[in-house]
């Protein structure tokens, strides 16, 4: 009898890759996912004899080991396996043709697998190459530390290739389209390449892969890979409203153009980014990997650069914000939160867990953020791992404002604002657009007990000798009293790019005495995260105020004194510092945001699969004046591959365009058209749009 040799093995992908949730993936590649069977049929040159023996290897990463578990020999068994590592046994014997079904552990490491076949047979073993698989996390299995057990929420938070991201401020929520696309061509491949990219891989590359089997270990390793800081990571930062030498980070419409430049430049940092883009960004892998996450927006977010659960904000007497010392506070943050089990903190802290990619704060001595369990950030526990001291100070620090005089170098501490920060925190609802709240999910309510319970414990925890009391910070600083005016700006009119601003700053006495007050006012284009562009608008008066009266002071910004230094954040800080003889300064402020002219996208044709449809553009230049430069790009999973870039020629003032193009769907069910119109006069329109497909 000739010696027994494998013939070809047929790795059943397609049926394999339905079982394991993976059919999306745009790649013939075989991708599975851990602690579930899969079926491959071997074809021998005859049938196996009872003597003969068959053993498979499956191993990933560069030196695999049996001791790391990233190498393990099973045999394939005629009986039945019970244990929890790697398994095969057979299926079905038709003469030449052996099914095995294989399984893995439900704590196996992620990444790319080789499997081989050793065959023992007449005395002497051969070995031969099965093929390669790549093995990720397995949401769909409770045995995995990313089960999720609702189909809805894994529908979204696994499977969902497009979303929206919340900004703007408290006063005007604003929503922009992000395209994840984690099924895209060559996306797995880049994803896997970030982990192989690492600090620690490079470092050590057994232990690295050895430890993929843990989602908290991948989440705090990619935290680190998606911002360029100390690794040469996927995406610089850069929040200095600048952007020469790369993209302007709001025109980006997702990650996959993002993933897919950083491969082509040879893995060199893509340029430029934002907080929602490395949050989009950091989405894209997580779900591509099989861990459930979603994106979070924290208005009024703190960056508390000296763990004191305060941030200070400093004004000149003439009303100007200075940029003074190193803490902010943010008009919108956005960061991520993974879905796994806490093995090392216990039961009651898994679910969701804060990883934020923005290099924010260096943490063992990287620009990594997380993972941070959710719960243990409302319950105050700032004493575990990881970064807790920052995350809980983004959703709870005071805000303390200070007048700052160059002439004497002195500072005045002027009021605590204990409620203003972090508000209004908000993610994608599930199986829809709309923005759900989870504010509470992170605190208790403003001025309730177990808020000033929780504060309390936070502090004792990170200033073990401070005294605190819960009243004094409400108060104004040391003995001074209540103020006798008070302040607001109130919008009039519409906040539009290209149109007078109109505001009134309402002023109000609020005693039985006449006051007279001097008022310095000044309003500066900024960027999201409070850094100054350029003072665009200044002017003082003096007003009197009878007993209880309210006065409105006029308040008008013409486009000649913002259009140059408006970013694409169309953010206007206005600022007043009002102050009566003998007493305190008031400080009022209020960051408005002033709206982009609409740009809109329709449907002419039926979306179908493998069906070209039009799609249709229209726009309305809105100024007395051409708009050049116009460039409309166009991308979004499953509608057409890559993105689609269109120059648009100029626009005549109050000239309407109307552009055509074609897309081609490629996969059937609800997907999202995503658009960024630029031009020299608007750096980032957004315009999305839901597509129904059929097949």
């Amino acid at each position: 009898m000739s010696a027994l040799e494998l013939q070809n093995v047929n790795w059943q992908v397609a049926n394999n890759r339905r079982e394991h949730h993976t059919g999306q993936f745009s790649t013939r590649d075989i991708i599975l996912r851990r602690g579930q069977i899969f079926s491959i049929i071997m074809n021998f040159n005859r049938t196996l004899d009872s003597e003969e023996g068959l053993n498979l290897t499956a191993e990933t990463g560069p030196n695999p080991s049996a001791s790391a578990r990233t190498k393990a020999t099973f045999p394939v068994s005629r009986g039945r396996n019970t244990g929890g590592g790697w398994a095969a046994e057979v299926r079905e014997n038709n003469g030449n043709a052996l099914t095995v079904a294989i399984s893995s552990p439900a704590s196996a490491p992620i990444g790319w697998y080789t499997m081989s076949l050793q065959i023992s047979s007449k005395g002497r073993v051969s070995s031969v190459k099965l093929g390669t698989f790549a093995l990720l996390f397995n949401p769909w299995l409770q045995a995995d530390d990313v089960f999720m057990s609702n189909q809805a929420e894994r529908q979204e938070y696994v499977e969902e290739d497009s979303g929206n991201i919340f900004v703007g401020s408290i006063n005007r929520i604003g929503m922009i389209g992000w395209n994840f696309g984690q099924y895209e061509e060559d996306i797995l491949n880049i994803c896997l390449s970030i982990l192989d990219k690492s600090l620690n891989f490079r470092r050590d590359p057994a232990t690295d892969v050895a430890r993929r089997n843990d989602p908290k270990y991948v989440g705090r390793v990619l935290s680190a890979m998606v911002n360029s800081n100390d690794d040469n990571g996927v995406i610089a930062g850069n929040w200095s409203g600048s952007y020469t030498g790369g993209v302007d980070p709001r025109t980006w419409n997702g990650s996959v153009e993002i993933l897919k430049e950083w491969k082509k430049s040879g893995f060199r940092p893509v340029r430029f980014g934002q907080c929602w883009v490395f949050a989009g960004t950091l989405n894209t892998v997580l779900r591509c990997f099989g861990i459930p996450s979603r994106v979070i927006t924290n208005f009024n977010s703190a960056h508390d650069t000296d763990r004191n659960l305060s941030v200070d904000v400093y004004y000149d007497p003439m009303g100007n914000p200075l940029d003074r010392g190193s803490d902010s506070v943010w008009n919108f943050h956005v960061w991520n939160e993974g879905w796994f089990v806490r093995t090392d903190l216990g039961r009651s802290y898994n679910g969701w867990q804060v990883l934020d990619a923005t290099p924010q704060e260096r943490s063992q001595g990287v620009f990594q953020c997380g993972p941070a369990s959710v719960i243990a950030v409302r319950e105050g526990d700032v004493d575990l791992n990881y970064d807790m001291p920052f995350i809980y100070s983004e959703v709870n620090a005071d805000r303390i404002t200070w007048i700052y005089s160059a002439s004497d170098d002195s500072k005045k501490q002027n009021f605590v604002d204990t409620r203003s920060v972090g508000r209004y925190m908000s993610t994608k609802a599930v199986g829809s657009r709309s923005r759900m709240d989870v504010t509470d999910k992170y605190k208790y309510p403003e001025g309730s007990s177990e808020e000033r319970r929780v504060q309390q414990k936070a502090l004792s925890k990170l200033k073990p000798n401070a005294s605190f009391s819960p009243t004094s910070a409400q108060n104004f600083a040391g003995e001074e009293q209540t103020p006798s005016v008070s302040g607001r700006f109130k919008v009039n009119g519409i906040l539009a790019v290209g149109q007078e601003v109109n505001l009134n700053l309402l002023l109000k006495n609020l005693t039985g005495d006449r006051k007279t007050l001097t008022v310095n006012m000044t309003a500066w284009t900024i960027v999201y995260n409070g850094t100054l562009v350029h003072e665009v608008w200044k002017d003082s008066a003096t007003i009197s105020l009878d007993p209880e009266e309210e006065v409105p002071y006029p308040v008008k910004i013409t486009y000649a004194q913002y259009e140059k230094y408006l970013k694409a954040d169309n953010m206007i800080r206005t600022t007043a510092i009002c102050k009566v003889y003998n007493e305190a300064e008031v400080v009022v402020e209020r960051d408005i945001i002033l709206d982009n002219p609409t740009l809109t996208l329709e449907v002419l044709d039926r979306a179908r699969v493998q069906k070209p449809v039009n799609v249709q553009m229209l726009f309305s230049n809105p100024l007395d004046e051409p708009v050049r430069d116009c460039v409309l790009m166009v991308e979004g999973s499953g509608l057409l591959r890559g993105n689609l870039k269109i120059e648009v020629p100029t626009l005549r003032p109050k000239e309407r365009s109307r552009v055509r193009f074609e897309i081609m769907p490629t996969r059937s069910g609800t997907k999202q058209l995503i658009a960024d119109f630029s031009c020299n006069k608007f750096p980032a329109i957004k315009a999305m749009l839901s597509i129904d497909v059929t097949e």
